[in-house]
């Protein structure tokens, strides 16, 4: 069961998302398109009744994700959320009743196939639970910076892709960190009960961090095609998370002859995630 229960309730966590992304692109194409940031944006997005729904599998995507990092390592738990974009494009074809050709059938295998191969080679082990505040100070300041840099790279570029793909690292590095102060917090509330959960740092910069990940990605979705924020989103998330998960929580991945077949995963999952995002970009 050490593996087992983080990733059901990272598939749960996963599914939950991609059913979030499919409600809330719907929504964000349906309010004025803004040249810069605008925190007006959520506002206007209040009063769409899909939006109000993903925002609900949001949360039912957090809990998830709370338990499977609770119970397994970042570095595990994270990269598994790389089946969000074949679960919602799976999602959007039943909500419009549009079959997928075989081509995205294949996509979605070599996503799949990438993911798992990549997972078993990598073999993530570790689930420390307390990370000395020096690395959370370098951690907190290098993903400031980066989110702070692509932010306004993007934001200075008209829409299309260069901006939405600078938006979505953007957001896939708000997302890491916030599973990262995530998963601390979780151990606080499971070590020392709800009071201390309340009382901790990690608590309140993880919901902070998720904020600016939810305005990012708002602004992602308007600001060019899918095929280039989703992407950046997809692959960046896993990626700075298994990076946090190493110099953070000191989780251990296999090296040596193990890299090949991690090498050949995450070359498969490329490939399907591109081809995907490519398909989903006409997706309602």
């Amino acid at each position: 069961m050490g593996v087992v229960l983080p990733v059901l309730f990272a598939l749960f966590a996963a599914f939950s998302n991609a059913l979030a992304t499919v409600l809330q692109r719907r929504a964000a194409l349906t309010v004025p398109q803004s040249d810069g940031f605008r925190f007006g944006l959520v506002l206007d997005l209040l009063r769409r009744p899909l939006w109000i729904g993903g925002i609900l599998a949001v949360i039912a995507a957090g809990a998830g994700q709370a338990v499977a990092l609770a119970t397994g390592a970042l570095a595990l738990v994270q990269p598994l959320f790389v089946l969000e974009l074949p679960l919602a494009l799976l999602i959007a074809s039943l909500v419009t009743r549009q079959r997928l050709p075989g081509a995205l059938w294949l996509a979605v295998a070599g996503v799949v196939a990438g993911l798992g191969i990549a997972l078993v080679a990598a073999s993530p082990a570790g689930n420390r639970t307390d990370v000395p505040a020096e690395r959370w100070v370098v951690a907190l300041a290098a993903c400031a910076v980066a989110v702070a840099a692509l932010a306004v790279a993007g934001l200075r570029r008209p829409p299309g892709r260069a901006r939405a793909g600078c938006l979505g690292a953007a957001t896939a590095v708000c997302y890491a960190l916030t599973a990262a102060l995530m998963k601390s917090a979780v151990h606080v509330l499971d070590d020392s009960g709800f009071v201390a959960f309340l009382t901790t740092w990690e608590t309140y910069a993880f919901g902070a961090s998720g904020i600016c990940a939810l305005l990012l990605l708002e602004h992602a979705m308007q600001g060019g095609p899918l095929v280039a924020s989703q992407p950046a989103l997809t692959l960046g998330d896993a990626s700075i998370s298994v990076a946090l998960g190493v110099v953070l929580y000191e989780e251990h991945l296999r090296s040596n002859w193990w890299l090949l077949p991690q090498l050949l995963g995450i070359a498969l999952i490329c490939a399907g995630v591109l081809a995907l995002a490519r398909a989903g970009e006409g997706a309602p």
